[in-house]
C-alpha cells in the first residue's frame, strides 16, 4: 500500500486540506488499498456442483454467475464422463460453450485426466481445448497407487513435460494440479518437491489446492518458494477442526495468500467448495 507522510502532506499545502486533497491522486489511493488481484475476475470448479449442473447446466451457470462468478473451470467431458461428466459428454463442444458464455462465463481451464493428454489421445485434447476456448489444460494429478515409487512418479512428470511442449505449440500452458497425497513423503522426500524438481518450469505450471492448510501447508509458502511456477490455484477454507466454510471464515490468512500468489505468478482463482459456500466466498473475495 501507498503511504503518505503526514509531514509532507501538510508541508507541501499553503491553503488547507482544499489544497492538500488537490495534491493527491485519489483514484490511484483507494486502489492501493485492494488487493491487486482482486481486479482479476474469480472463478469456480465444476466438480464441487457437477450434479447440478447435469440437471440443468444452464440455469446453475447463470446461478454462478449471479454470485458474481466470471470464470469456470470445467472438467473434460471425455475423461470426467463416468463421474459425473456424461451430461457434457453428451454435447457438442460448440453448445458447451454457448452456453457457458450465454450465462456470462468464461471457461479458460480445464481438468484433463492423465490418459488424455497421451501421445495417442492429446491432439483430440487440444482439438476440445481449442473447442471450448481454453487458456490452459491442467492436469488432475498422476493418480499413481499407494505403492508407487519416487521414479515412477518422475517417469509420468517427464511424460507430462512432453505433453506440455504440444500444448505449448497449440497455444497453451500446461498446469498440474494437486491434491492431499502430493504431500506426503516419499523416499525422504516431500513428493510435492519432488515432482516441482522434475517437472520442466518452461512448460508445466502448478495449480495449488489450498485445501493441504489441513496438513499444516500454506499456499503462500509455496508460491513464495517456487516464484513464478503457478498458474492457477483452488480456493477453500476450513476450520482448525477441518471443516470446510466459505472463504474468509477459515484460518487461511486471505491477505498473504494473494499477496504471495503474485510472486508465484498466479494467474486465475477458482473457488472449489459445496454449492452452498459459493455465494458467501465470492462476496468475501470481492470485498478484500
Amino acid at each position: 500500500m501507498q503511504k503518505i507522510n503526514r509531514r509532507s502532506f501538510i508541508g507541501k499545502t499553503a491553503i488547507g486540506l482544499g489544497g492538500a486533497m488537490a495534491l493527491v491522486n485519489i483514484p490511484s489511493l483507494l486502489r492501493a488499498k485492494a488487493p491487486e488481484f482482486m481486479n482479476i475476475p474469480i472463478g469456480f470448479q465444476t466438480f464441487p456442483i457437477r450434479d447440478m449442473l447435469g440437471k440443468d447446466f444452464s440455469g446453475t451457470l447463470k446461478t454462478m454467475a449471479g454470485f458474481g462468478y466470471k470464470l469456470t473451470e470445467m472438467c473434460s467431458p471425455t475423461g470426467y464422463a463416468q463421474i459425473g461428466f456424461g451430461f457434457a459428454a453428451k454435447m457438442s463442444t460448440a453448445d458447451l460453450k454457448s452456453t457457458i458464455t450465454d450465462a456470462g462465463l468464461n471457461c479458460i481451464s480445464c481438468h484433463f485426466g492423465k490418459a488424455e493428454l497421451t501421445p495417442d489421445k492429446i491432439d483430440a485434447s487440444i482439438e476440445f481445448a481449442h473447442g471450448l476456448g481454453l487458456q490452459q489444460m491442467i492436469c488432475s494429478t498422476f493418480w499413481l497407487p499407494k505403492t508407487a515409487t519416487l521414479n515412477d512418479y518422475y517417469a509420468d512428470a517427464d511424460k507430462l513435460n512432453v505433453a506440455a511442449e504440444k500444448i505449448k505449440a497449440a497455444g497453451m500452458q500446461t498446469g498440474f494440479h494437486n491434491h492431499e497425497f502430493e504431500f506426503n513423503m516419499l523416499e525422504g522426500q516431500l513428493l510435492y518437491d519432488a515432482l516441482m524438481s522434475r517437472f520442466d518450469p518452461s512448460l508445466v505450471k502448478m495449480q495449488f489446492q489450498t485445501e493441504v492448510i489441513n496438513l499444516g501447508y500454506k499456499a503462500a509458502t509455496y508460491f513464495n518458494k517456487y516464484p513464478g511456477r503457478f498458474i492457477s490455484s483452488h480456493l477453500s477454507d476450513w476450520t482448525t477442526d477441518k471443516k470446510e466454510v466459505p472463504v474468509g471464515q477459515g484460518v487461511i490468512d486471505w491477505k498473504e495468500f494473494f499477496a504471495a500468489a503474485k510472486t508465484g505468478g498466479v494467474k486465475n482463482f477458482f473457488v472449489e467448495m459445496n454449492f452452498d459456500t459459493f455465494k458467501d466466498s465470492a462476496t468475501y473475495i470481492h470485498g478484500l
